[in-house]
């Protein structure tokens, strides 16, 4: 009889590409997968060769959010037929722990981040004392134990003694026809796209990036994504007027993603030093890039330099002035970095050869 894995996270799906990449891989390794996540008002349509369930919870956030998310995933996962319970992130983690306990089933923990580090939690010292506590309860006694660099592995695995496997958020290697032209999205072809994609949260330098805006030339910011503070960045751009040099497109699904990427001149990776989480960070994006032969403008942090360095990708900067900002993305549009290797750096860094490392740990 097929085994059963259900894969639970605390978002919406549509985006989560690192969690749909798991979903795959689980399926290549014989499982019949169930991802669970949320529905929100706005979440898009999923066409996944998986099953997918998505709960509509009451709250949105807060306390009441996270106690509801896990009595819903808890009764969920106790009545529900399964064999591997695959857990993102600490916010799910109680629901997905207590669950497998209860029911001696197998637990894989996937940290996407340090959660305890991260902008949300570090200015919020008794709602990160109380996270704090369930993962020092927790993360002891979990046997498997994932996440995405070798940073954030360390970390951990100071802290509590524990092996933790690292499989980093790589694209697939796919080869997107990229039928989308500027035009299509109100881009004059002389203008070069300098791209964001990701969530639009605090600490993502969106802010610098806009401040920049009004001294770079023929040039239109594309930004895909929602989050928090969506309402700010276009206050800010209309207070900038610069409204007709930005486009906030919103979320794109994961499966058409790659085909706006491509369109891109720049590739940006900007980000405050809010924290570990932050500090010791591997985007997806900045894979992303590498895959739609894009070069990347990215923040000089640890795990994102060595990529960039490694493989020569982009540019690293770590300071964020608007003119000098300006400055650089200018000489990057005038003189763009070749990327006539990145072919060959697409077949190294793939899902297909990351999640290797994956599947050694589900068998």
């Amino acid at each position: 009889m097929q085994k059963t894995a259900i894969v639970c996270v605390s978002n919406d799906l549509s985006t989560d590409q690192r969690v749909h990449k798991t979903c795959l891989t689980l399926q290549k390794c014989g499982y019949w997968v169930v991802e669970v996540g949320r529905l929100l008002p706005d979440s898009l349509p999923l066409k996944r060769p998986y099953f997918v369930l998505r709960k509509k919870l009451r709250f949105r956030s807060g306390p009441l959010f996270y106690a509801e998310l896990n009595i819903r995933f808890f009764l969920y996962l106790l009545l529900a037929d399964v064999d591997l319970i695959f857990a993102n992130d600490l916010d799910i983690l109680p629901a997905a722990f207590l669950a497998a306990k209860l029911r001696n089933k197998r637990l894989i923990y996937d940290s996407h981040e340090y959660f305890t580090e991260t902008p949300e939690l570090i200015h919020r010292p008794v709602t990160q004392a109380i996270w704090k506590g369930i993962e020092n309860f927790l993360f002891p006694r979990m046997t498997d134990i994932i996440t995405v660099n070798e940073s954030i592995a360390k970390l951990y695995s100071d802290k509590f003694n524990k092996k933790v496997v690292v499989c980093r958020n790589i694209a697939l290697a796919r080869r997107t026809e990229c039928k989308l032209k500027k035009e299509d999205l109100g881009i004059s072809s002389d203008k070069k796209i300098i791209l964001y994609q990701g969530a639009l949260n605090v600490g993502r330098g969106l802010e610098w990036i806009l401040d920049a805006m009004p001294y770079i030339e023929q040039v239109v910011l594309l930004i895909i994504g929602d989050g928090d503070i969506r309402a700010k960045l276009q206050k800010q751009t209309k207070k900038l007027r610069i409204e007709e040099k930005v486009i906030f497109l919103g979320r794109i699904d994961s499966n058409k993603l790659a085909e706006y990427t491509r369109l891109a001149d720049i590739g940006l990776c900007l980000l405050e030093n809010k924290g570990w989480s932050y500090y010791y960070s591997l985007p997806n994006r900045v894979f992303d890039y590498i895959h739609a032969g894009v070069p990347i403008l990215a923040t000089d942090f640890p795990e994102i330099a060595k990529i960039v360095n490694t493989y020569k990708t982009g540019i690293l900067i770590n300071h964020y002035e608007p003119e000098y900002l300006a400055k650089v993305i200018n000489e990057s549009l005038s003189t763009p970095i070749n990327t006539d290797h990145f072919e060959k750096i697409q077949e190294e860094l793939c899902w297909e050869e990351e999640e290797k490392v994956l599947i050694e740990v589900i068998s």
